[in-house]
């Protein structure tokens, strides 16, 4: 047990859990988890992942009930971990431990491997629906108010690019999708391969959304190229779509320019070592380079095409 884990507080929570309590446990912390703390909790009946609050998640705009609701309703679409219990009095979401090797972005590049992230993807949007939505555009706005009314520091410029992201949002409305169950944050790190297949897990952010935002999303955020997008929107498609390709390449603008706020807000509230500046001004950068690039206008010709 590491020194983070305070063992007596561990053993007053988990007494309260029936999965857990009344026999002999285990507890290591899991690496990642920004906004959540993720304890692997070892019994003689099983293995499972406690996760609980770092700090208030409603000012990030996450929902713990509806991130149960979710977990569980990726469960029943195969790609999901187990859901075994949720005690919003406690602060605390149980779920199955998935054996298995986290990947790191590395892993996407490999041959064959997003074929199986678009097959994940299809599967989970394929299921049961979540209870909510998220959209991109409504999430940035919160964020964006959250920041001026706390008076978080943003890019200086951050704001002259309102106009183009709201362009965005007018090309992708030409040729509107269905949304469907999506992560909304398919980070690397947030895929498991147990060695036959992927499963995809944390919800926090999870709710039903245009699939192009989950392929844009995962895309920018595992860091990978060009070539990567159009492997990764054929391979979910079956079939090459230069439309549905720009569509997720716009999407990809969207992820960068909204949860660069997602950043700032940390940087502002977190006590954690982790530099949220930098990350913020990574995607924003990002983003204001899309804004730029002269082949903006060919994204948003051909998605509404």
């Amino acid at each position: 047990m590491t020194d983070e884990v305070h063992e007596a507080d561990l053993d007053a929570l988990f007494d309260q859990v029936p999965v857990l309590a009344g026999q002999p446990r285990t507890v290591e912390e899991l690496s990642g988890g920004l906004t959540n703390r993720n304890l692997k909790v070892t019994t003689p009946d099983g293995v499972y992942v406690a996760r609980s609050n770092r700090r208030d998640p409603a000012l990030l705009g996450i929902d713990r009930a509806e991130e149960s609701f979710n977990t569980r309703a990726a469960e029943a679409a195969g790609v999901g971990a187990r859901y075994v219990d949720f005690r919003p009095d406690l602060g605390l979401l149980v779920i199955g431990f998935i054996e298995g090797r986290t990947f790191a972005d590395a892993d996407l590049r490999a041959p064959g491997q997003l074929a199986r992230v678009a097959q994940a993807c299809r599967q989970l949007h394929a299921g049961p629906r979540f209870i909510n939505n998220f959209d991109m555009f409504t999430r940035q706005a919160l964020y964006l108010r959250t920041c001026r009314e706390r008076g978080f520091t943003i890019p200086a410029d951050y704001e002259a690019y309102d106009a183009d992201f709201h362009r965005i949002q007018t090309a992708l409305a030409i040729n509107p999708v269905e949304p469907v169950p999506c992560n909304n944050d398919l980070l690397a790190g947030n895929i498991v391969d147990d060695g036959q297949k992927l499963w995809l897990i944390d919800y926090e952010y999870s709710g039903n959304n245009d699939p192009f935002f989950e392929l844009g999303n995962s895309w920018t955020e595992c860091r990978l190229d060009d070539d990567h997008l159009a492997e990764l929107v054929t391979a979910y498609v079956g079939h090459e779509s230069p439309t549905l390709l720009a569509r997720a390449r716009l999407r990809a603008v969207t992820s960068r320019y909204g949860w660069s706020l997602w950043g700032f807000i940390q940087a502002a509230v977190s006590d954690d070592e982790f530099d949220f500046h930098a990350w913020g001004m990574e995607r924003f950068d990002k983003a204001v380079a899309d804004f730029r690039s002269p082949e903006f206008e060919t994204w948003l010709d051909s998605a509404a095409s």
